[in-house]
């Protein structure tokens, strides 16, 4: 368009005719400007005389951005929160580890992985080039684990306890923000049972055990959405609900139940398929009371009445009308999960072993179960546990 109005200008002068341009001053001149900025250049580096390399290397930092070189100096922890590259550069430039954010954005950038920069607390190096920096970012071992690990089988008491004393938030706000479980991210579909039961509806076996870093002013109802929304996103990678459904023909809440009450009784990792089998045996092809004495201690702690260990539980405890967990007096699976199983409970409980046990005790001290179809078979496991010193004789 430029070249056009030029020869525009030169026909007029050679007909005689006067020039006029509208706006001269706001109109685009891209050659003026390059013009002007290689005049500017040239003046500056005019000044700057002999010192013409001193001169180039002052100029070249108004085109390049700033940036240290090599590895770094003094080690230097920083927490970075969640954000764009941007965000995260200017944090870094506060804590001199990199020299501009520019730089930081430039070599992320350029790195395959540069976007996989997570949020966490990293031990890094002051002054260190941006590609150094982006490197040790995207290296596991910088990350420092200032997580709060919530180990599998606790019960959501017992979690919003450990999460209390982690963050200072008080145990009221947990169990206040666990009143509307589907608030939290669990989908309606999850209470549903097909064994014409009712479910408990508790926030109970959605929050899943993992280690968390949660956001510094994070909230009670933050942080338990963090852990279903976790949930969910483990038991989707499984196809729990869909594996359930069409293999077990249980709805995934009962197999949800199911996974609770195996990560409470197995005693070893190898045992949670074949527990899963013996519950599900009981619960729908015998239809018989499970006697998962685990159902009285979950019980016995809504009730702050603590843990109890099994030989200790009196008759009255284990058949306790009252208690909408029983699996002593009522048949088949109880009202809910009785604590929030890991990943191993529900893999037991999506696919259980092979077997037509309808019994199981713990035989040695390692925690492993001796499983059993008849009763006489179940009395000689026992014998054999006590024999190797379980108090059950």
């Amino acid at each position: 368009m430029i070249d056009e109005l030029d020869l525009a200008f030169d026909e007029q002068i050679e007909r005689g005719k006067p020039r006029h341009r509208r706006g001269a001053r706001g109109a685009k001149g891209g050659k003026g400007k390059s013009a002007v900025a290689f005049l500017m250049v040239f003046i500056l580096l005019g000044v700057l005389g002999v010192g013409g390399y001193l001169g180039y290397e002052k100029v070249k930092g108004f085109f390049t951005a700033a940036d240290y070189d090599g590895s770094g100096s003094d080690p230097v922890e920083v927490s970075l929160s969640e954000g764009s590259l941007t965000e995260i550069g200017n944090t870094l430039v506060d804590a001199d580890v990199v020299k501009s954010t520019a730089a930081f954005t430039k070599a992320a950038e350029e790195n395959p992985r540069g976007k996989n920069i997570q949020p966490g607390t990293y031990n890094l190096r002051k002054q260190m080039s941006a590609k150094d920096a982006v490197a040790l970012l995207l290296d596991p071992k910088a990350r420092v684990n200032k997580g709060i690990t919530i180990p599998e089988g606790k019960t959501a008491l017992e979690i919003y306890a450990i999460l209390s004393q982690k963050t200072g938030v008080p145990v009221k706000d947990f169990e206040t923000a666990a009143k509307n479980p589907k608030a939290l991210g669990v989908p309606d579909f999850w209470f549903n049972r097909r064994d014409d039961k009712k479910a408990s509806g508790t926030i109970e076996g959605f929050l899943f055990p993992d280690t968390y870093e949660f956001k510094p002013k994070a909230t009670a109802e933050d942080m338990l959405r963090v852990m279903v929304g976790k949930f969910i996103a483990t038991t989707t990678d499984m196809d729990f609900v869909k594996s359930v459904e069409q293999n077990l023909s249980v709805s995934p809440y009962e197999a949800l139940i199911v996974a609770s009450l195996s990560q409470a009784e197995a005693g070893i990792a190898a045992d949670l398929p074949k527990v899963s089998r013996v519950a599900y045996n009981r619960a729908y092809k015998k239809k018989m009371p499970l006697q998962f004495d685990v159902t009285t201690n979950y019980w016995l702690q809504l009730q702050n009445k603590g843990k109890k260990h099994s030989g200790k539980m009196t008759d009255a405890e284990l058949q306790d009308p009252r208690n909408p967990y029983t699996t002593e007096l009522k048949v088949g699976l109880p009202l809910g999960p009785i604590n929030n199983p890991g990943k191993a409970a529900l893999e037991g409980a999506q696919k259980p072993a092979t077997g037509d046990w309808l019994f199981f005790v713990a035989v040695d001290k390692t925690g492993k179960s001796a499983f059993a179809v008849t009763n006489a078979e179940h009395d000689a496991n026992i014998q054999k546990a006590c024999k190797n010193g379980i108090p059950l004789c």
